[in-house]
């Protein structure tokens, strides 16, 4: 395996290190590549605000010109469907969706197990598979027109269901709603296999799920590790699982191609 990490935040969005540690604790770590991936600017806590954006390019170049010859930085960045940054900028681009607006309210899919009941409640009626059909429509929809190269955490809405907010993962709704879009774009997009919600203590296990993996191993699709890493001792963690559930389902190699052609590897 081949330790690089490319989805981590830092204190330019919710992250709790500055880039620059979180650069440094990777060289600690003896990793090849680290890719800083801030959230994009948006109206939320969590994310860089548009005063913010040319400040992160310029300290990500920075550490560039002062650790490059010791490890390899990309500048990266986390889309939202709801920012308003754009991938051109940046060596690469993660398309995520957090956040669901129902008749007007907005709802963080990942924020909380009470958070996520909430939306379940006010804006779906109790019905999961009704949250899951809306938010993989969104996913599909705004990855496609991103410009982005990975696709973030693809099954966000299960990320408490280890913690307070079961699902049926045998509905036909829910089943045909993940297929349909990754039927869309296994074959567009790199899918990261997201360690995050084991460090956050939500998981046991990465995601996507089993059955989305072996789907996407099916269709030829492509993986990344990404440890989604909010704090230095978040880098690459738990990826020795997350290889070992890649390999179980088929996939022999893990990793993407950056904007400028560079091949990442990891497996």
């Amino acid at each position: 395996m081949i330790l690089s990490d490319f989805h981590t935040h830092s204190r330019f969005s919710d992250g709790k290190n500055t880039a620059e540690e979180m650069v440094k604790h990777a060289i600690s770590m003896g990793l090849s590549a680290i890719g800083l991936s801030d959230h994009a600017s948006g109206d939320n806590d969590y994310s860089m605000k548009k005063e913010d954006i040319l400040p992160y390019r310029r300290e990500i170049a920075r550490l560039k010109d002062v650790y490059g010859n010791r490890i390899e930085i990309l500048m990266g960045i986390e889309l939202d469907a709801d920012g308003i940054d754009t991938a051109d900028a940046y060596d690469y681009a993660i398309a995520s969706v957090h956040h669901m607006t129902v008749a007007g309210k907005d709802y963080c899919i990942d924020l909380s197990v009470d958070e996520t009941r909430r939306m379940l409640s006010e804006g779906f009626g109790g019905d999961f598979d009704s949250l899951a059909e809306a938010y993989y429509e969104k996913l599909t929809n705004y990855a496609l027109r991103s410009g982005a190269h990975i696709i973030g955490h693809f099954d966000l809405p299960t990320k408490f269901s280890e913690v307070g907010v079961p699902y049926d993962a045998q509905s036909p709704r829910y089943k045909a709603a993940w297929q349909a879009a990754l039927s869309a774009l296994a074959n567009k997009m790199v899918f990261e296999i997201n360690t995050g919600a084991i460090s956050r203590g939500y998981r046991t296990a990465p995601y996507p799920d089993s059955p989305i993996l072996t789907e996407l191993s099916r269709l030829g699709g492509k993986v990344l590790m990404s440890g989604d890493a909010h704090s230095t001792t978040a880098i690459c963690a738990h990826f020795d699982k997350a290889s070992d559930i890649l390999l179980a389902h088929g996939f022999r190699e893990a990793g993407f191609t950056d904007k400028n052609g560079r091949i990442h590897k990891q497996i």
